[in-house]
């Protein structure tokens, strides 16, 4: 169901906190031009924690009204309050997505009783889910037998974005899922281990700047070309790394900056980027290949 390079799109802003459309539309445009499969809208990298319930309304209004069928639409809705959850669910499926991508209830911890309720809860509306597993974020890890239940429990969750880092889990979750649903990568650094043990794409902050390159990785993987895939991961892999230097996506708006896709603003509690860590990204972009990034 979600197979392929899905881009985690950001939202650009004006200097006063405000979105900046004109921007969004380009962005939007350029990542259907690479050939993105889907997009993932109002999650993390969107800064949706920080867009009120009319600003989320009218991204969705305007990014629906151009992408018009031409790529997959997942979105974002989870929170760490299930109420708040379905309620956000509830709005989203009047933009009629293909579906809804739910975090893991960050800082409650939620016991696995809770858990399977707050999925269930979501699930009842009738969408796709895609369980956001991001340990890192939430402080959540999920022990393999509650994901067992969950699943068992929940049959609407249709994909898991794993952004888990202990390549164990990693693999012991892919071995004994990755044929019941869409395992897909969240860990833009690690998407040619990920693409190894069947995962059937990825959701990623940097395809934001290099959708180009994320496609082409992808595309070259399932022809069977892995050693060309691999060769242009490598490529652009100080790139991805770079878009991490801070916590995303301050960086990667940075980046979206520099080459003419809106501004670096972003909304506290995050803040600008270091002077430093700009002139990284600097001296990367000023040597990278051109064909990488959106145009």
């Amino acid at each position: 169901m979600f197979k392929g390079v899905y881009t985690a799109l950001a939202t650009p802003m004006h200097a006063d906190g405000g979105v900046d459309y004109d921007a969004l539309g380009r962005l939007l445009q350029a990542q259907l031009n690479a050939g993105v499969d889907g997009l993932v809208l109002l999650g993390t990298t969107a800064e949706a924690a920080t867009l009120s319930a009319a600003e989320k309304s009218e991204v969705l209004q305007f990014c629906m009204g151009k992408i018009q069928h031409r790529a997959k639409v997942i979105i974002g809705t989870g929170t760490n309050d299930t109420a708040s959850t379905v309620e956000n669910t509830r709005a989203a499926l009047a933009f009629n997505p293909d579906g809804v991508l739910v975090v893991t209830p960050y800082y409650n911890k939620p016991n696995p009783n809770g858990l399977v309720e707050h999925y269930k809860r979501v699930a009842a509306l009738g969408k796709p889910v895609v369980m956001y597993h991001i340990p890192g974020r939430t402080g959540l890890k999920v022990p393999a037998s509650v994901l067992e239940r969950l699943l068992e429990e929940v049959p609407q969750i249709a994909g898991i974005k794993e952004s888990d880092y202990d390549m164990a889990h990693v693999t012991d979750t892919a071995v004994k899922y990755a044929y019941r649903l869409d395992y897909i990568c969240g860990n833009d650094d690690l998407f040619p281990q990920y693409l190894a043990i069947n995962a059937s794409g990825i959701i990623s902050a940097a395809a934001n700047v290099f959708a180009p390159a994320f496609v082409q990785i992808y595309k070259l993987f399932i022809q069977g070309q892995t050693k060309q895939s691999f060769e242009l991961f490598a490529k652009l892999y100080p790139l991805i790394k770079a878009c991490y230097l801070e916590t995303n996506p301050t960086c990667a708006k940075y980046m979206l900056e520099k080459i003419g896709f809106g501004s670096q603003h972003v909304r506290l509690p995050l803040g600008e980027i270091s002077a430093e860590n700009k002139q990284k990204i600097d001296r990367l972009l000023q040597t990278a290949d051109k064909t990488l990034f959106i145009h």
